[in-house]
């Protein structure tokens, strides 16, 4: 008899206890056809107590058979179609409410009810905005400067919303008397509520302390008694010790059998992985687990495989790695960044898993999931349909109109903003370029590669430099204090700097700095606008069609410039170059002419997308040298 017999035998038996074990138990999962696998707080109408939302369908399997929820009191006729379950996130879509926004009707802004708040969980509308209908017979007086809308075309009522929708922020007494209504959104907000309010709602789910507590460290079912209350289910009941015992005991005998078939067979192959199982790796595990709330999926390298199709969709290739295209079971396209082999300390891996798990905004781009296995590392993101706005500003045929790079400035510096001012830590991303600039369908822009991100707390205005030298910029971008102290401290002025860079660029549908050409101040395009409006000159520039482009494009600029100050003092914070954005050109001043010139190109070498700590001194010694 081979012990490869006995392995199968006793694990056999070992299984069969265990489901005698169960006793009625919830399973783990159920399966819910183009869903997938829900686990716990969903489950299936056939088994309402072992999750908090049911969904119906899931015993067709099929793909077209539409799974669908109730969600409150609601009517058993009024149900919602489910079309994404992810953890504790749900998807669904009100077709009555899509009809509603497609024939503009003002039924549409109306309160979403969620389910209401139990003792098992509360929830909430993850992408939402709150808007206030005002009977017209109000008045209603706002603040100066303050950008609230005001839609007029509903009847019987005016609509207002913020057009930043800020977080926390304090809403105005004269709006008190109004009524709240939260909807969902798909976009940023415009003056057109019938193109961002969206008719699909993502609802998070969130765990009561004791249902957190029952489920994660008790192992128990969150269940309510008929009184409504909280208990924590542990199912199998006493008289069953017995075969609790047997399963014990026969699970034991199957793990050291199987350890010990492992270790005869294998024992080159284990040996060789425990010596890969490098420090690196144990430091981003480490950190895995301290952030064991991180709400998104791990992944498996060979779940990766199969979401690419082995990798047969390249999107492109940086020093970091290569970007492939990929599929999910649920349909929706990814974009899965391939991480280089573990040759670091893994900085930029975890930083880009923790910074951005954390944030949840229209100009962010969504981490869905992450993969370390060994020593591969891979990042799945959501899908950008255009992909990055360096393509639609430095090609010839790739080029956009002034509106829409106006759009993509203003939703770039609200993303800025959103990891500034708007998450729980400040997060500074020290890399913002066009190349980290994604587009989507409908060219939206979202904030993308968190690589190089810093998280700090929010009272913390400067970041250190000890901890900043270890950080690398993209040449062209950096801010003077990053890589020398003698310019500033380093702080969320030196990403208004990055940004500043960047819209120059937008502007100019070219590089700041020329590397064909040796240095000289014509050369440098700050230098040469500056000059040009200063003097109120024709900027010569593209694809400037009319008075409306020509005042975009003129106030992108002195807004830039604005951000471009050696002295990061000077440089606004992002708020208020968002204020600066949507406000009138003619009350912008001129800021000072930017103190340096472009850097020389022949003493300074860059690594690949990168500056490295060598050149940025040598940079630093010769941007002095030249101030002087």
């Amino acid at each position: 008899m081979s012990w490869l017999f006995i392995f199968k035998s006793l694990l056999f038996s070992l299984l069969m206890l265990q489901v005698s074990a169960q006793d009625g138990r919830c399973p783990t999962s159920f399966s819910c056809g183009y869903l997938g696998q829900i686990t716990f707080p969903f489950t299936v109408t056939e088994s309402p107590h072992c999750g908090i939302l049911a969904i119906s369908g899931c015993d067709n399997n099929g793909i077209s058979y539409p799974k669908s929820i109730q969600l409150g009191k609601r009517p058993s006729n009024q149900s919602f179609i489910v079309t994404y379950v992810d953890h504790d996130t749900i998807t669904v879509r009100d077709d009555a409410l899509r009809e509603k926004l497609h024939l503009k009707d003002c039924q549409a802004f109306n309160n979403f009810t969620v389910p209401p708040t139990s003792p098992l969980a509360s929830f909430y509308i993850k992408y939402n905005i709150t808007m206030f209908k005002c009977n017209r017979s109000l008045s209603i007086t706002l603040p100066r400067n303050f950008y609230f809308y005001k839609y007029t075309n509903c009847s019987g009522y005016n609509l207002y919303y913020d057009l930043l929708n800020r977080d926390g922020f304090k809403v105005p007494s004269s709006l008190a008397q109004c009524t709240q209504c939260q909807v969902a959104i798909r976009d940023s907000p415009t003056t057109d509520p019938f193109n961002f309010v969206s008719p699909e709602i993502s609802i998070e789910v969130q765990l009561s302390d004791d249902c957190n507590k029952c489920l994660h460290h008790q192992g128990g079912q969150c269940q309510l008694d008929n009184q409504g209350k909280f208990f924590c289910a542990q199912g199998s009941r006493t008289r069953n010790w017995p075969v609790k015992i047997l399963a014990l005991g026969v699970g034991v005998v199957v793990t050291v059998v199987a350890l010990l078939l492992l270790v005869v067979k294998n024992h080159k192959i284990c040996y060789t992985r425990w010596k890969n199982k490098n420090s690196t790796n144990l430091v981003i595990e480490v950190f895995l687990k301290k952030h064991g709330s991180l709400q998104t999926k791990r992944y498996c390298y060979s779940e990766i495989k199969k979401v690419t199709n082995s990798f047969k969709n390249k999107l492109g290739q940086g020093g970091f790695g290569s970007v492939y295209k990929g599929r999910l079971d649920d349909g929706r396209y990814v974009a899965v960044k391939i991480l280089n082999e573990l040759k670091d300390s893994g900085e930029e891996f975890m930083n880009e898993v923790a910074s951005i798990c954390g944030t949840s905004h229209v100009n962010i781009v969504n981490l869905l999931g992450f993969c370390l296995e060994g020593s591969k590392r891979a990042l799945v993101y959501e899908f950008m349909h255009n992909g990055s706005l360096e393509k639609f500003i430095f090609e010839e045929n790739g080029q956009l109109d002034c509106q829409t790079l106006y759009h993509i400035a203003i939703g770039v510096a609200r993303g800025l903003e959103y990891l500034h001012k708007g998450c729980n830590t400040r997060i500074l991303h020290f890399d913002i370029k066009p190349h980290n600039i994604l587009l989507d369908q409908n060219f939206n822009p979202k904030i993308s590669d968190f690589g190089l991100a810093k998280i700090c707390a929010r009272k913390e205005s400067m970041v250190s430099m000890v901890s900043i030298f270890g950080a690398r910029g993209t040449a062209g971008y950096i801010a003077p204090e990053v890589f020398s102290r003698n310019f500033g401290a380093v702080s969320h002025k030196s990403d208004v700097y990055s940004y500043g860079m960047m819209v120059m660029e937008m502007v100019g549908r070219r590089k700041n700095i020329n590397t064909e050409v040796d240095r000289s101040s014509e050369i440098y395009f700050p230098h040469w606008i500056y000059n040009r409006l200063d003097s109120n000159q024709d900027l010569g520039l593209r694809n400037i069609r009319n008075e409306m482009d020509d005042e975009k494009v003129r106030k992108m600029t002195i807004v830039a410039l604005w951000c471009i100050q050696t002295n990061p003092s000077t440089r606004p914070d992002i708020s208020k170059v968002v204020e600066m954005l949507e406000g009138r050109v003619e009350s912008l001043q001129m800021p000072p002419k930017p103190f340096l010139s472009s850097p020389s190109n022949s003493p300074v070498h860059f690594s690949t997308g990168t500056q490295t700590l060598e050149s940025m001194r040598m940079l630093d010694a010769e941007q002095l040298e030249h101030s002087s």
